[in-house]
């Protein structure tokens, strides 16, 4: 578990244990317009989701981790790759960090662990990250992270009662 070590934080697989975790964040109306979330999820539909996350990523085309702290172990957040795709070499990274947590670089030391697991480990070429241009926060980690803005999608997601501006970043290894 070297590669998903850091000084602060550490990525783990999901357990049966973060049922509650899980239920509590992905029902969380405040985090639905960064997840495209319609509508809550119930715990059966998520102990299915977890008894199927030891599921290889080359399988279902996604990896969900939890980052933890490394002093006590409590999850503060999860990282997503997703929409992986062998052949092209690329993935897509979601994060999200608890609020009584951000502001402490945890989110910047999981990007770093999981881009390095990314490219070292599944021996992708490029991750990329959808961010809504008024998330000044992600998009500041993600730039931070040498993620380069490479495109805008116009009018792209619809709340709060109006459409909203999408941003597509990419990092490509060298």
């Amino acid at each position: 578990m070297k590669a998903l070590l850091g000084k602060s934080v550490y990525l783990r697989a999901l357990e049966p244990e973060d049922l509650t975790f899980l239920f509590e964040n992905e029902n969380d109306e405040e985090f639905w317009q960064v997840s495209h979330t319609q509508q809550p999820f119930s715990k059966y539909i998520l102990k299915k989701y977890l008894g199927n996350a030891h599921l290889d990523i080359y399988e279902i085309k996604q990896l969900r981790l939890i980052i933890a702290l490394t002093n006590n172990d409590e999850p503060i957040g999860m990282i997503d790759l997703y929409d992986y795709d062998p052949k092209h070499k690329r993935a897509g990274v979601g994060i999200l960090i608890l609020s009584s947590f951000q502001g402490n670089g945890y989110a910047s030391e999981a990007l770093h662990l999981i881009i390095k697991y990314a490219f070292n480990q599944l021996d992708i070429h490029q991750l990329f990250a959808c961010i809504g241009s008024e998330n000044l926060k992600s998009i500041k980690l993600f730039e931070s992270a040498q993620f380069k803005v490479s495109g805008i999608k116009k009018d792209w997601n619809f709340y709060k009662g109006k459409f909203h501006d999408e941003l597509f970043l990419q990092l490509i290894s060298n």
